[in-house]
């Protein structure tokens, strides 16, 4: 990727180690500033068909793709409707979750905790807004969004006082609410708004559940022998992406914490990487946002798509989920 470009893609190497020889049609199912694609590009992939919620990313990639227009297909929408955004089968899809860098450093998105803007955090122009979230939920819904989605402990009490101060309007507004909450922050922790700011994001964009939908679209376009291929940047989200890939590929034994056991049925996947792949010291000391990110890869098998109960994967939910679809 350009040195020059807004988003350094991650773990790009060994993704690309990993699924090689690259060829055929690949899925970017967050295509942002097009780092993957253009990498997958250059490794042989014929074509990429990337996708993308926020239609301001497009674009950051025109001058690039113009030189290989026959190459590069972007279509607005979000991963999880893939096999209908796409409409055919593919060799390959590759999922960079979470917020991008570029994202985070736009003030006006709402996304950072250290930039002064409206508090939005939707990836896309669409729905509702963190603000609206922290203004119209009762104190309850709140502090459940703040522990299921971000796992934080203080969840009840920062609930309370974002109540308590409503209207909340802007990030460095609520990151002070959080703050305040908390014991003082020490040198080397995170911000103490880290968990909160993740939480609202995560249900501002739907994203445990657009997660849930898009491995199971995955499955369903991708050709036996086709590549499906993880980024992620927390445990719960790396947890549903493992907790997939093992059950689809036969390799979980009886039941867990988070679900019973399940009928057999012919696997759907093969693990390529058993133990998730992190980046070593040079990415990281080129990339500090690589520092959390873990890479799974899983290879498709000739078996029909089954749909999974989102708790056999560990997905945390406000209310009890059910399957979306089916077989296709």
């Amino acid at each position: 990727m350009a040195s020059d470009a807004p988003h350094v893609s991650v773990l790009i190497k060994p993704l690309v180690r990993a699924v090689a020889p690259v060829q055929g049609v690949w899925v970017d199912g967050t295509f942002g500033a097009g780092g993957y694609t253009r990498d997958l590009l250059a490794a042989g992939a014929d074509k990429v068909i990337g996708i993308d919620r926020d239609p301001s990313v497009f674009p950051l990639s025109a001058d690039w793709r113009a030189a290989m227009p026959d190459r590069v297909d972007l279509r607005l929408g979000t991963f999880s409707e893939m096999d209908e955004i796409v409409g055919e089968m593919v060799d390959g899809v590759v999922l960079d979750l979470g917020v991008s860098s570029m994202q985070i450093d736009q003030a006006e998105r709402g996304f950072s905790f250290q930039k002064e803007g409206p508090l939005d955090m939707r990836m896309g122009d669409s729905g509702p807004t963190a603000a609206d979230l922290c203004n119209t939920l009762p104190e309850e819904e709140l502090a459940n969004i703040l522990y299921l989605f971000g796992e934080e402990r203080a969840s009840r009490r920062i609930a309370r006082a974002i109540v308590q101060a409503r209207p909340v309007t802007r990030t460095l507004e609520l990151a002070e609410i959080v703050s305040s909450c908390l014991p003082r922050q020490k040198p080397g922790q995170s911000h103490p708004a880290t968990r909160s700011f993740q939480a609202l994001r995560i249900a501002v964009n739907d994203e445990y559940r657009q997660l849930y939908d898009g491995l199971a679209a995955a499955e369903r376009i991708l050709k036996p022998g086709g590549y499906l291929a993880v980024v992620t940047f927390h445990s719960v989200e790396d947890r549903m992406v493992k907790r997939f890939m093992q059950l689809r590929a036969g390799a979980v034994g009886g039941g867990s914490r988070y679900a019973p056991e399940v009928q057999s049925v012919p696997p759907a996947f093969t693990l390529v990487t058993r133990k998730a792949i992190q980046p070593d010291d040079d990415e990281i000391a080129a990339n500090p946002r690589s520092r959390s990110a873990l890479l799974r890869v899983a290879k498709r098998t000739d078996a029909p798509a089954e749909m999974l109960d989102p708790g056999e994967i560990g997905m945390p939910t406000l209310e009890p989920a059910k399957p979306r679809g089916g077989r296709r």
